[in-house]
Parts: C-alpha cells; structure tokens; sequence
C-alpha cells in the first residue's frame, strides 16, 4: 500500500508539467513532439537534452542523464529530495503531507535540516537586531567607513556578533537542543563550552538560492593574526564548494530580466559595492578556487561570466585556475583587468561605477588572458626570456579552439616578439599531434554491455515505448537483466489494469545512483522514437528476440550439464540427458526460423 507521501508524490507530479517547470532553468526548442536544449548536466554545443511532455521525462542522449520533473529541480537547484517535493508543491499550490515519510530516517533527517535552517534564521535576525541595538559601535563605524549606504545593510541582512557568550544562550532560551545549534555551525563547542563561532566579528548572512540562510561570513575588527574572514564550517546546509554569494538576488533578478552575462568577484564587499553601483549581476565565490559545482550553479542563470578578481597576483593567479574550470562547465569566460592591484570595492569608491563600467569592457577571453599574465613574467628584451615566453606562448595558442583563433594571436605574438609568422606558424605545428581532433560537442556514454543485454535493452525499449510492431506477450520474453525483467512485469501490469504505460513512473522504482538506475537510463536512450521505427528497427527486434531465446536455452543446457556431472543416479542422470537433448532441439529450430 502506497504510504500518504508516495500517494501525494503520485498527485503532484500529475498536476506538474516538466516542460513548464524546465523552461524556468533552461531556454527549450521544441523540435517535433519533444523540447531540445544543450544539456545543463555536461559541456556540449549541440542540444542532445530532450523532454518528452508526453510521458513527463527528461533524458540526454549524450551523457545518459534522465529523470522526472522532481530529479529535474533536485538536480538544478541542488537541493535533497523533500526540498525539491516541498518547492515545486509550493509552485503547484498543493500541502504537503507531514506524515508517511518513507522511514525513520527520512524523518530524522527532514527534522535535523529543519531544525537547522531555524537556527540560522532566528541566528540572523540576532545579528540584525545587535547592530541596531546601539551596542554596535565598532560594527557602524565600520560600515560608515566602507561607505555601505543603510539600504545596502538591509538588502544583505549585515548584523553583528557582540561577544562569544550572548548568541548560543539566545539558542538555548529558543528551545533549540545543543547539539542542534553545534551541528548548525553557528556555534562552537570549545572545551564544552558554547561560544559564538563568528564572536565579536561584522555578520554577512550566506543565502542560499532558496533564500535560506544556511551559513556566515564574519570580518574582524580588530587586527587578527589570521582569519580576516570567517565563514562558516560545512554542516548538513552548508557546502562551500557548491554556494555562491549573492545567489539568492540574482535568482530574483533573473525573474524580472535576462540575465546577458554574471559578474564573479571574490568576497563579500565587493559584491555588496557592485550592487549598489547598479552592477545587480554579481556573485562572489567567498575567496575560493571556483570548483567545478559552482560552475554547474552558474550555468543555470547565464552562458557569459566575467571573473572579477583583485588586481594583485593572487587574484591573478585564482584567475587562472577559475577560468579553466569555468570553460569546462561550457562557460564563456572572461576575464576584467584590475589595473593597480585595485579590486572591485576599490575601483567603485574610488573612481566610480563607469570606471568600473570601463574596465567590464575591456574584459579579455581566456586565451588573450593567459597569454596575457605570461607576458609579464619575462623581459622580451632579452634574448633568453624572449625565448622561453615564445615557447610557453605557442603551448597557451595551441589550446585555442579554431584556426582562425590561432592565427589572430600568432600574429599578436609575432608583432610582440618580431619572430616571423612562418616560424612561429611551423612551431605551433611542429607540437600538435597527428591524431584526428576528437569531437566535443556531444560526449557519449561508452558501453561496453554485452551483446545479449543490448538486444534485451532493445526488446524492452520497443514495449515500454509502444513500437508498432510488437505482438507477444511482454512477461513471455527472456530478458537477460532484472531491471528488464521488472519493467516487463510494470508494462504487464498496466495492461491488464487497461492503463497507458507512463516510462516516467518507473525513476521511482529504481534507487538513484545505482546500476539499476542507470540500465534505466539506457533504456531511455530509445525514447526519441526514431530508432524503434521503421522496417529495420522491426527486424532487429525479432532477432533480438531470437537471441535472447537462445542465450536463454543456452544458459538452461549449460546449467543441466552442471548438474549432471554432479550427480551420481544413473536414471537421474538419462532424465537430465534427455532434457538437454530437448534443449538443443529447440535451439536448432530457433536457429533455423521455426517458430
């Protein structure tokens, strides 16, 4: 018996149109019956992303990814499987139930972040309420002193940790347990004692994109021997490598407008200065290398990011290593030059927001970067080090991605250097491999399945998917995989039931993650309809069934000899002779088309 959750995932997802939903994250192309986009999930030019409206499913034909509307928004949103129930039931207007959880666990954990996301809330709003309690001094000066106007401090949720002492008895007197507001990263546990783990420090509330509060950036006041910033640790809400600063507003903000490109700065002030200076599109990475998640995040609201970084060398070099994981994820990136070691706060207080302005015009791509910072690093006066940068040039040029691109900057080189185009042409050729390009548009899954699996992969496709040429019964045919077999007993179901076969149905009988899973998702692979039609396709579903039915006769003769060279009674030993002999009957038959 379904429990009061399933029964209400089943309601929700009825009243849910995944194209809708989808159409919110990525720009659909409808294309026949179904709706193409170049994959959010891996790095492609060529759309090979597909919802079939229809059946209420995704799947990318290029990297195998595929699920319902909820997968779809626990995937884009990066949120657990009951944030993603609870959000698109806001979206539909429906309750959800507070009971029927699957297990006990489910429940423990849905409590635990619940409890969570409470104490980080009532946490912020202490902080708020300190800073304007009068008490704050030091905290307003500060604020004066970074010239953050009031209405910036409210649009951000600035607050101000007083003490270590004042905020976990806050905690405590709320009713929140204290092992709850340790696991909340809110406050320490120090020899036993609670203290305010960002004591004493100006409070930058870390919104989600769910406008959660889920952590805290802290600045010290007072000159600290490290740690100017603090955020933080990493709880059951909080994952550094996969948050953005900002986020929260930029989602809001993509609401009321198209969002061309993302400015990406380092810290907390510099967003804060951007956006009051009118440059709304700005996130920051809190000071980390970028990784590979907040790229993914990223690409959900833009196709362009300008990584903003300070103008010293380690902004320089975080550049660098941002650039590369950033263009991975299928990002146009460039970079905006920061002249003087100047970082963006810098730049809006002291020169304005058309400086600024200026300086996001002469952004440069990638490439033209690299080369750029590598310039720097020698002295094209003399010989030796003119050398060396030509050869680690021709390294960065041999990255570029057409010919053409390559020929624009090895005539900048050659201007720079006074080298001809011809040498340093015949160099950058003289490096590059004779193997063939590899094509990057579309990554394809290898498989390396058996043939036997391909055929019942192919088999099942044709019944779940409602080939025009299938006639035996679906239970009758011998697939060679359980999770074949599992969805030939679903098909079989509802058709006795005189129900349609919905293929979206069955993401919840497989666990994600897991091998079952991603059959599954090989399966999808036919769901496009083109390769189960057709003369050919009609074929190559009989002999699929031919070879299915002797790999099936196969493994019953292999398993009968097995068992009689373990036995010793001679008649048992003539019966299993004689149903071997049978065997091989039916398979000659087979073999020669006899039904």
């Amino acid at each position: 018996m379904a429990t009061a959750l399933q029964e209400f995932i089943i309601a929700l997802k009825e009243k849910l149109n995944i194209v809708e939903v989808a159409s919110g994250y990525l720009s659909l192309e409808r294309r026949g019956t179904g709706y193409w986009a170049c994959c959010p999930f891996h790095h492609e030019k060529t759309p090979s992303f597909a919802i079939n409206e229809a059946e209420q499913f995704y799947h990318c034909f290029g990297c195998g990814e595929s699920g319902d509307v909820i997968k779809f928004v626990r995937e884009m949103e990066n949120i657990e499987f009951m944030e993603a129930v609870e959000l698109l039931a806001e979206r539909a207007g429906m309750q959800v139930p507070q009971s029927g959880f699957d297990n006990q666990k489910t429940v423990e954990l849905k409590r635990k972040r619940d409890a969570l996301l409470k104490i980080m809330n009532e946490s912020a709003h202490f902080y708020l309420n300190n800073l304007n309690s009068g008490k704050a001094e030091e905290h307003i000066n500060y604020i004066l002193k970074r010239k953050i106007p009031s209405k910036m401090v409210r649009t951000f949720g600035l607050g101000a940790s007083l003490n270590f002492n004042d905020l976990p008895a806050f905690l405590l007197s709320k009713g929140y347990s204290r092992q709850d507001i340790i696991d909340s990263g809110a406050v320490n546990d120090v020899n036993g004692r609670l203290t305010d783990a960002q004591g004493g420090r100006l409070i930058y509330p870390i919104i989600n994109a769910m406008d959660e509060v889920v952590a805290f950036g802290g600045r010290a006041l007072k000159k600290v021997e490290f740690g100017k910033y603090k955020n933080t640790k990493e709880t059951l809400i909080f994952n550094k490598s996969k948050s953005l600063y900002n986020i929260n507003l930029l989602k809001k903000l993509r609401k009321t407008q198209t969002i061309r490109e993302v400015i990406m700065v380092e810290g907390y002030m510099d967003t804060i200065s951007l956006y009051q200076a009118g440059f709304k599109n700005v996130v920051a990475s809190m000071g980390t290398s970028l990784t590979p998640e907040q790229a993914r995040l990223l690409k959900r609201y833009t196709d362009n990011v300008l990584i903003s970084y300070d103008g010293d060398g380690a902004g320089q070099k975080a550049n660098l290593r941002g650039l590369d994981i950033l263009k991975e994820a299928g990002l146009n990136v460039k970079v905006v030059p920061l002249t003087d070691g100047l970082d963006p706060d810098d730049i809006i207080n002291q020169r304005g927001a058309e400086e600024y302005a200026k300086c996001l015009e002469a952004a440069m791509p990638l490439i033209d970067y690299k080369l750029n910072v590598l310039e720097r690093d020698y002295v094209l006066d003399r010989t030796d080090d003119k050398r060396r940068y030509v050869s680690e040039a021709i390294k960065i040029i041999r990255t570029a991605d057409s010919a053409a691109e390559q020929e624009d900057l090895l005539k900048i080189l050659r201007d720079k250097t006074g080298i001809t185009y011809e040498s340093l042409s015949r160099d950058l050729r003289a490096g590059e491999t004779q193997e063939k390009p590899v094509n990057t548009q579309i990554k394809t899954r290898k498989d390396s399945s058996s043939v036997t699996v391909k055929a019942s992969r192919f088999v099942i496709a044709s019944y779940l998917f409602g080939a025009k040429y299938v006639r035996e019964e679906v239970s009758e045919i011998p697939y060679c995989n359980g999770v074949h077999q599992i969805i030939a007993k679903y098909i079989k179901t509802k058709n006795l039931l005189e129900e349609r076969v919905q293929p979206s149905e069955l993401f919840e009988f497989f666990e994600e993650d897991t091998p079952e899973y991603e059959e599954l998702c090989k399966i999808l692979d036919y769901s496009d309809g083109e390769k189960l039609s057709g003369e050919v396709a009609e074929r190559y579903f009989f002999d699929c069934i031919k070879k299915l039915r002797l790999n099936y006769i196969d493994g019953r003769i292999s398993a009968l000899k097995a068992k009689s060279d373990n036995e010793s009674e001679i008649t048992v030993k003539i019966a299993l002779a004689s149903e071997i002999q049978k065997l091989i009957k039916q398979k000659e038959k087979l073999k020669s088309g006899d039904k």
